[in-house]
């Protein structure tokens, strides 16, 4: 396993100080936001930063698998609000620095890796909406959850006005929304907010599994599923056949697909290289 800080220019990665962490073991990548001390609030400077790690980690064909998490007892408080105060005095505009937030989204959610949020804590605002922006979502039975922009005057961003309708439905998405309540895991997953709810001391674990399975798959083959489902939304089901078929008559070039079939006949479990 590698440890160490987001680097400076130059270095494969680029972070602000100690903020962003990351480790790298065995195909998969873990990105711990480490400001504890504000839950994790994600600076603009964060922003940036995420954005161009996500960015890299979709080029690397070492890594198969993210996850996300957050150190301390929260996953993601949302952006740092405190940090806003002084934007008066900064010659950002307000609108640079949300498409900033956006930018980083959209580099989120359309990594060509399986990503997992592990949600070990409150998850609020955009910290909330960074997780939905994961492929699968395993939360601590002691997080909490909310769509807390209302509550700070505010109005919802990082891709929730998107996410959250189609991963819950929009009644529930505008009750989130809207009365910016705070609901437990339990809660989050009858709504289908999360897919699973284990045990704080098993989190670690489960989603170590989850993340393993996903970086033992084949990753040309799995990014054009994730792909195809990111995009089933907006196409129509000619548009998604149409669609299914590039992507599997590409996955029939593939060493992988070949591996997949002898592995099958062989009676063995097959090792994918991404070719």
């Amino acid at each position: 396993m590698r440890s160490s800080r987001v680097q400076s220019h130059g270095d494969q990665y680029r972070a602000a100080m100690d903020e962003l962490l990351i480790d790298e073991a065995d195909g998969v990548a873990t990105i711990t936001l480490n400001r504890p001390e504000r839950k994790n609030a994600v600076t603009q400077v964060m922003w940036s930063e995420l954005r161009v790690l996500f960015r890299e980690l979709g080029y690397r064909d070492d890594i198969r698998a993210v996850i996300l998490t957050g150190a301390g007892d929260a996953f993601c408080s949302g952006a740092d609000v405190g940090g806003m105060a002084d934007r008066a005095s900064e010659r950002t505009h307000a609108l640079q620095s949300m498409r900033n937030v956006g930018d980083t989204c959209q580099a989120l959610f359309d990594l060509p890796k399986v990503t997992i949020a592990k949600v070990n804590g409150v998850a609020a605002g955009a910290g909330l909406n960074m997780a939905l922006a994961c492929d699968l979502v395993v939360a601590s039975d002691r997080a909490r959850f909310s769509e807390i922009f209302a509550k700070r005057g505010l109005s919802v961003d990082f891709g929730g006005s998107f996410l959250l309708p189609r991963i819950v439905g929009m009644q529930r998405a505008k009750e989130l929304i809207l009365l910016a309540d705070i609901i437990d895991a339990p809660e989050a997953e009858r709504m289908g907010l999360v897919n699973r709810v284990v045990a704080h001391d098993d989190l670690d674990d489960f989603v170590a599994d989850w993340a393993a399975k996903a970086a033992a798959a084949p990753p040309r083959a799995v990014a054009m599923s994730k792909s195809l489902l990111n995009r089933s939304f907006s196409n129509t089901l000619t548009e998604a056949l149409d669609a299914e078929g590039v992507a599997q008559a590409f996955n029939f070039t593939t060493a992988d697909t070949k591996e997949a079939v002898a592995a099958f006949l062989e009676r063995r479990d097959p090792t994918y290289t991404g070719w």
